[in-house]
């Protein structure tokens, strides 16, 4: 019997298929997260009309754009490892990792603002939602780092290589998923009207 080479196209979801499970489920809670913000909001359109411009759209993109540019990151990283170029891999993932805390910094220094200007989850409908939603986020992005960590300390002691990628593959799913519900919920907070 021959054997499949490593790099063959799989049928399955890369990484663990406990991951792929974690990620529907998630994927299930945002769903319905969205889906109350987008009827709430339909039902007091005026009142979050008039609260989401006291949002900061640039800092929000700006944590876009670290997002994305952390999954290039991942991206990269795998691509290295897949060449069996463990120290690149672990570089890719550090700035990964990077990204993933100037989006936590960021975050902070918004929330920051808006706390200093009284609003809280209690303020209306509108907070509730934009704390609620982006905080339980904001939660995913640090368990998304501490993930990407845990692969770098890995691939710095050797435990991956381009036939054993499994755990890179996981933990870049795991952030890949962080980084799509940012996508979706960029624009429905943020910019939608």
């Amino acid at each position: 019997m021959q054997s499949i080479p490593s790099n063959y196209p799989s049928k399955t979801p890369p990484g663990d298929l406990a991951i792929w499970i974690f990620i529907v489920a998630e994927l299930l809670v945002f769903a319905v997260f969205f889906a109350s913000y987008a009827f709430t909001r339909r039902d007091h359109i005026e009142l979050f009309n008039q609260w989401q411009p006291l949002l900061d759209r640039d800092l929000a993109l700006i944590n876009t754009l670290a997002l994305i540019s952390g999954s290039y990151c991942v991206v990269r990283a795998l691509s290295a490892m897949r060449d069996n170029h463990s120290k690149a891999t672990h570089l890719w993932l550090v700035a990964a990792i990077v990204t993933g805390l100037m989006f936590v910094v960021i975050k902070s220094i918004e929330y920051r603002h808006l706390y200093q200007q009284g609003f809280n989850l209690r303020s209306n409908v509108f907070f509730m939602f934009y704390f609620s939603l982006t905080f339980f986020h904001f939660m995913h992005v640090i368990m998304a780092m501490i993930i990407l960590a845990a692969n770098a300390v890995k691939t710095r002691a050797g435990h991956y290589s381009a036939d054993n990628m499994t755990g890179l593959h996981t933990g870049a799913s795991y952030w890949h998923m962080v980084d799509l519900v940012w996508i979706i919920l960029f624009p429905l907070v943020y910019v939608m009207h």
